[in-house]
């Protein structure tokens, strides 16, 4: 097929339908889901591309990613220079293909959208990233600054602290991770599945960035091993994104009782520890055969589709809204309905009911219906009078978000922070000490992995200006 085609050829072609695991085989294993498309397939997608040039698609990616030239390069059979272009604007994109929510983003600006169906950017970003991770030799060179002699200090290796040390190292400056757990990625590792991203794709991303001079220590906890003071007096300037990995508690009866997980423990102890999924596991996690997952977000999609993959017989995501609000991705919501998810929608808990032994046994609700729209222009979720039920549950995770963990910052008098607990930052990224910027989840709240990818895509570019200054 050409790439010489006209608008109304371009037009014509059908949007690519991403390969998966078939549904009753998947929720029974940790195999990714998507497979991936073919070679056919992508240049067929890439095809597709109506090469605006007013680049609407770039307008709608935090990180600023090149699209319609990456996909050019792509459609004409150009891959290296494909990958060059995208690894050049996004320090992750074989993360980023797999788990950023496109369809609010780039793919929501694009033409095709209008009136059919967007392009498939984040398919063709996931199958560019993959392709240049098989075959590495044939990019060709990055080009890299000289040494500044300036050096910089990354605290946490998750998406923010990530994507900021490889643009600093790309400008010529000394860059040091700190990271406090035992293995690198952050909320990449601990908090998403090996079904929607596999460890050896975190492990590959991560693997260049050291190959681009990136030093990244691990068992370093900022707080604890060493403070911001400390890090201030060895390092021209310090980007704090530790990320906001605290559990907010539903703050109901129950939640002590033996069978209650926070999500992020949840998820922690199966994705980064193997819980429940190797008999040799030191970690523990409870398996019953009913589960319920409060929430509606990707984290509780996560955690319900772990749980039915352990061996869950009735997996339930609990959410006080209706399925048209909930804030996860559609992709995900279609894949866990397929693996036999059951949604119980407009229904809220009010407490955890345990046996006389202390253990979960069910999960006390009331039905909700939907009044007027409130701040977050989502119609705001009202009881039902005499609706009270009870649902039987083994197990519940509570996935309703997280907050700031003031391990670091009750060590950094000087940080200004807002109510939450957050590191308050000012236009330019820059904390209220001197030379310490900050960026992703710790200063905006628990947000998505390309929301703190962007922070520290800019915060990077911040950093780079203050130290030509100094």
């Amino acid at each position: 097929m050409s790439n010489s085609l006209s608008a109304r050829e371009r037009l014509a072609i059908q949007r690519v339908v991403m390969p998966e695991l078939p549904a009753d085989v998947r929720s029974r294993n940790f195999e990714e889901v998507n497979r991936g498309l073919s070679d056919e397939q992508a240049l067929t997608e890439a095809r597709r591309c109506l090469q605006c040039k007013n680049r609407p698609c770039v307008a709608g990616c935090p990180v600023g990613v090149s699209i319609p030239e990456f996909i050019t390069a792509l459609a004409s059979g150009e891959l290296p220079r494909s990958a060059r272009i995208l690894r050049h604007d996004n320090a992750l994109p074989a993360v980023c293909g797999r788990v950023c929510p496109q369809e609010t983003q780039c793919e929501a600006r694009c033409v095709l959208g209008i009136k059919g169906k967007p392009v498939a950017i984040g398919y063709l970003e996931r199958y560019v990233a993959d392709w240049a991770m098989r075959y590495p030799n044939l990019l060709p060179p990055e080009s890299v600054s000289p040494a500044t002699g300036m050096s910089v200090v990354v605290v946490g290796s998750g998406p923010a602290g990530l994507t900021a040390a490889g643009e600093l190292v790309r400008f010529g400056h000394a860059v040091t991770i700190f990271e406090a757990l035992h293995v690198t990625g952050g909320v990449l590792r601990y908090g998403i599945p090996e079904f929607r991203l596999p460890k050896e794709i975190i492990d590959r991303e991560v693997a260049l960035l050291g190959e681009q001079g990136v030093v990244i220590e691990c068992n370093v906890i900022i707080g604890k091993t060493l403070t911001i003071a400390e890090l201030r007096t060895q390092f021209d300037a310090v980007f704090i994104a530790n990320g906001a990995g605290l559990p907010i508690m539903l703050n109901i009866p129950g939640e002590n009782l033996k069978g209650v997980y926070a999500a992020n423990e949840f998820l922690t102890r199966v994705n980064l520890m193997e819980a429940g999924r190797r008999n040799d596991s030191s970690t523990p996690i409870i398996k019953r055969r009913e589960v319920a997952v409060i929430g509606g977000g990707n984290t509780a999609i996560d955690c319900v589709r772990t749980a039915r993959r352990l061996g869950a017989e009735r997996a339930m995501i609990v959410y006080r809204r209706s399925e048209a609000e909930m804030p996860a991705r559609v992709e995900e919501i279609q894949h866990a309905r397929e693996e036999g998810i059951e949604f119980v929608m407009l229904t809220a808990p009010t407490a955890i009911v345990g046996t006389s032994g202390g253990w979960v046994s069910a999960l006390r609700c009331q039905k909700m219906t939907l009044g007027a729209a409130d701040s977050s222009g989502r119609r705001r979720p009202e009881a039902l009078e005499s609706s009270d039920f009870e649902l039987p549950a083994g197990v519940v995770i509570d996935a309703i978000g997280t907050g700031a963990n003031p391990l670091l910052t009750a060590t950094a008098p000087d940080l200004s922070l807002t109510g939450p607990g957050y590191i308050l930052i000012n236009s330019e990224g820059e904390t209220s000490i001197p030379g310490v910027f900050a960026g992703g989840d710790i200063v905006r709240g628990g947000a998505t992995v390309i929301l703190a990818m962007g922070d520290g895509k800019r915060a990077a570019a911040t950093i780079n200006d203050y130290l030509k200054r100094k």
